[in-house]
């Protein structure tokens, strides 16, 4: 009985940090993160059919002591235009303006410097795109918010850690951003200030994604709320 207790402990443990997040798809939960509507929340319960990897074969979903995963396993085989992260999952539709991006997300690489997972956001395409790299040390590739303007990455961070302090736990993730004032804010686990800033008009629209520059990680959990746009033709 005692080992029985202690399994269903070490369980609640293991899946907590994941289903902690479905209170941002709910009311009050919502609204204690943003006034923005909600737009989708993916538990990936029901699958990963509003994703759009880049290469489909190195994405799959996961079960983890009964919870349902998004996992990017393995190198994606992709060719960008430009210097830019290979393991893209974008979702379909969903192009916003200002929003607030909720995800929680576990780095599954062996430590190393540069061990690092990625969110996506104003992507309008491969060549137009900004993302964030939470990277385990700072420099001007790593652990900084960047802008793909068909052109390699470009920093455009005006604060930034010294690194995401990766270990093989989960995770909380968030981006704040406001197209009227161009503001972009980081947010990793403490939700309350931020670990890196940016000022940029560039893309006023664009959609949101998931996964890492040339590393593996794992996604659950993810909220979207924002401001609904049409992409202009």
């Amino acid at each position: 009985m005692r080992h029985a207790l202690i399994l269903t402990a070490l369980t609640t443990l293991a899946t907590s940090s994941t289903l902690a997040a479905d209170d941002a798809c709910s009311e009050p939960g919502g609204k204690a993160i943003t006034d923005l509507p909600l737009i989708f929340c993916d538990d990936f319960e029901s699958g990963a059919d509003s994703w759009e990897p880049a290469d489909p074969k190195a994405w799959k979903l996961e079960t983890i002591s009964g919870n349902t995963v998004f996992s990017q396993f393995t190198q994606s085989k992709v060719e960008n235009p430009v210097r830019s992260p290979f393991n893209r999952c974008i979702r379909k539709g969903d192009t916003v303006g200002s929003f607030v991006l909720d995800v929680r997300f576990q780095s599954t690489k062996k430590d190393y410097p540069h061990r690092d997972l990625c969110l996506f956001f104003g992507y309008q395409d491969p060549s137009h795109l900004y993302y964030v790299h939470f990277g385990k040390r700072t420099d001007d590739h790593a652990n900084q918010i960047f802008i793909v303007n068909e052109q390699p990455r470009t920093k455009i961070s005006t604060k930034a850690t010294s690194g995401t302090d990766w270990d093989d736990e989960w995770h909380h993730a968030r981006i704040r951003r406001n197209v009227t004032s161009g503001s972009i804010e980081i947010y990793f686990d403490d939700m309350k200030t931020p670990v890196m800033t940016a000022t940029d008009k560039t893309f006023q629209w664009g959609r949101v994604g998931i996964g890492s520059f040339d590393d593996t990680g794992r996604f659950d959990n993810i909220a979207l709320f924002g401001q609904k746009v049409e992409p202009p033709q």
